[in-house]
């Protein structure tokens, strides 16, 4: 070990130690650390005593079901059993409904809940109303514990509204569901404002002298949440694959829980707001302050079941008994559209912000930025003054091609280099053997550095271009305003445009091509065909070079295999992919018409005539010596 790996080592020890020094947190910062953690295992611990408490009720109160209700010992039993809330546990569940230009919400008096929501201006894939849950499609409640040790969920009581539906002249309605006790000044408020026009339901939990009824040290509520997904789109994979529990942690990043598996997770750390995500649509509930100690849980169900997975969440959240300060959350029941979740973070702090847009799944950090900043604003544009989106994916398409087309012509010009270079290349494989592999490369790339051609500059504008087709295989699948958008025969732009269908199932072709052919994925598979003899045509590939001819027939191989990757896909995919293939045939005869290969040729050699020799690069010293030490390896084999 010399000196200056000596000294190495311990300028990295320097830097480790003093970077743990400078982190190392202040007394104030580990004892409030310490109360955070302490206030977690408490919420925990009051977690596993109410489940206790809970199934013993539960028992408790199924002894009292299991008589009729009409004998005074069930009753006694069961308002035994709810204690201070026992003037809720009896009465006929009902119905309220309130709707605004965009969303229908029914509310149930049992459990005071949203019982069902219902987006007016979308409908399912066979033209049914669209309902993201409905009768015991879901459940929403509250535990709590009296003093006597009573321990009861509010989606088991039953709850009185409060006057009738209250219209302010913005148009916003208001809906107050009261939970009673047997103290007629201590009961709970579900407080429900439905804007005039928008997808987000603002819901408060406000109490009035609870602390009469609940232990005044309960300033926290346990929640559940759960739901069933349904199918909403023609093709179920490809939902599904979209579909699952996400949440985002207080000022941090969104998480999510496995798309196609059941997963569970548990979270101490604070979490802003959980989304149950359909592949177009969204049921969010959102926190004013935060949850905690939350568990998620994601199933998957039965293909016949109607329903994609069932999602289900358990949290705590502040409370305040004495009703001084109200629980609040947001209810957001509506689309996953990009201009809308992103509204909610206009004029608000970069700390504040909810970030609701990062349910759209445009793609992982360069591609998403493509379609934040180029994609997205380009088809805004042209939605305002075209209706049809075929027509917008033809001019997107064009644009792109245009920006991009100086690339594509460098990558050409490039190919025709190397193609008007081909004799000479023959020429010195002809002349050096193939056993000296590493002098046949040497020759070549002298040559190459002689006239200024580089290999690899018809690669890097390819490269370049990868970042605006990826972007594009995120955006179409997310897009939601292609939904239920005819084409030409796509009856929706989203999903597959099949034109021929079987029932038959076929082992090893069902499970990733389907039961159907998509025509726009067939056509985008000629084309490319047709793409690749072009591109073969005028790129040089020495036919006795190792591998070549498996090299070409497996260019020939990846438009099939795209074909079945593709075949599910949405439709406006394809579509978009068909017609970059087609614009970059034509590019590609435009070009070649514009392109002598007999001046080319000329031009390259009276460049590399004119050129000065360079000096060697490190790469270049380091391949002959190489090849020095191969050749003599050679011969004392020999």
């Amino acid at each position: 070990m010399d000196k200056n790996t000596i000294i190495g080592f311990i300028l990295i020890a320097a830097i480790i130690f003093g970077f743990a020094a400078l982190n190392k947190p202040s007394e104030a910062e580990i004892a409030k650390r310490k109360r955070y953690n302490d206030s977690i295992a408490m919420v925990q611990q009051q977690q596993v005593a109410m489940q206790q408490k809970i199934d013993s009720t539960k028992q408790y109160l199924a002894n009292a079901d299991s008589a009729a209700l009409k004998d005074s010992a069930a009753i006694a039993l069961k308002s035994d059993a709810f204690g201070a809330f026992s003037p809720a546990a009896f009465g006929e569940e009902k119905f309220i409904t309130v709707e605004n230009k965009l969303i229908k919400l029914k509310f149930s008096n049992k459990g005071g809940r949203i019982y069902s929501a219902e987006l007016k201006n979308y409908r399912t894939h066979d033209s049914l109303p669209l309902i993201l849950f409905d009768k015991e499609e879901s459940a929403f409640g509250f535990t709590l514990t009296t003093n006597n040790n009573r321990v009861v969920n509010t989606s088991d009581m039953y709850f009185d509204q409060v006057g009738d539906i209250v219209k302010d002249k913005n148009g916003n309605q208001s809906v107050v569901l009261r939970l009673k006790t047997s103290q007629p000044t201590s009961y709970i408020d579900f407080i429900y404002t439905i804007p005039a026009n928008d997808y987000m339901v603002k819901y408060d939990v406000k109490a009035s002298n609870m602390n009469a009824i609940i232990p005044p040290s309960m300033n926290l509520l346990e929640m559940n949440w759960t739901s069933k997904i349904r199918q909403q789109e023609k093709g179920r994979q490809f939902e599904e694959r979209y579909s699952a529990l996400h949440f985002k942690y207080l000022a941090d990043d969104m998480e999510k829980l496995s798309e196609s598996k059941n997963d569970q997770e548990e979270v101490n750390n604070k979490v802003k707001w959980i989304a149950f995500k359909d592949q177009f649509f969204s049921s969010i509930l959102i926190a004013d302050e935060s949850f905690v100690s939350t568990m998620f849980n994601s199933e998957m169900m039965p293909e016949k079941s109607g329903f994609l997975k069932s999602f289900s969440s358990k949290m705590a959240v502040g409370f305040d008994p004495t009703g001084n300060q109200p629980t609040g959350f947001r209810f957001y029941f509506g689309p996953n559209q990009y201009k809308i979740l992103s509204a909610y973070d206009k004029g608000v702090p970069g700390d504040q912000k909810l970030e609701l847009r990062d349910l759209i799944p445009l793609g992982w950090t360069i591609f998403g930025w493509v379609n934040r900043y180029m994609i997205i604003p380009m088809f805004n544009f042209f939605s305002t003054f075209i209706g049809s989106f075929g027509l917008i994916i033809l001019l997107m398409t064009i644009v792109i091609k245009i920006l991009i087309f100086p690339m594509t012509y460098k990558s050409y010009v490039s190919s025709a280099k190397m193609r008007v270079l081909k004799p000479e290349i023959d020429e010195i494989n002809a002349r050096i053997p193939p056993e000296k592999a590493m002098e046949r490369q040497k020759a070549t790339m002298d040559l190459y550095n002689k006239v200024g051609v580089s290999p690899m500059s018809g690669c890097l504008p390819m490269l370049l271009q990868m970042p605006i087709l990826f972007a594009m295989f995120s955006f179409f699948p997310s897009a939601i305003e292609l939904r239920q958008q005819s084409f030409l025969w796509a009856k929706d732009l989203s999903a597959y445009d099949s034109i021929l269908s079987w029932n038959a199932y076929i082992p090893l072709i069902t499970p990733f091509f389907g039961n159907h052919i998509s025509l726009f994925c067939l056509l985008m598979t000629i084309s490319s065909i047709i793409s690749t003899k072009l591109t073969t045509a005028q790129t040089p590939t020495a036919s006795d070079q190792p591998g070549a001819g498996m090299m070409k027939w497996m260019m020939y191989l990846m438009p099939v295999m795209f074909m079945f990757m593709f075949n599910n896909y949405a439709s406006g995919l394809s579509y978009y992919y068909f017609l970059s293939t087609l614009i970059t045939i034509g590019q590609t005869y435009l070009i070649r018409a514009t392109v002598d290969d007999k001046k080319l040729l000329a031009q390259l050699h009276a460049k590399g005539n004119k050129a000065k020799p360079k000096k060697k690069s490190g790469f270049m010293e380091r391949l002959e010596k190489m090849q020095r030490e191969q050749e003599k390896a050679l011969k004392n084999r020999k």
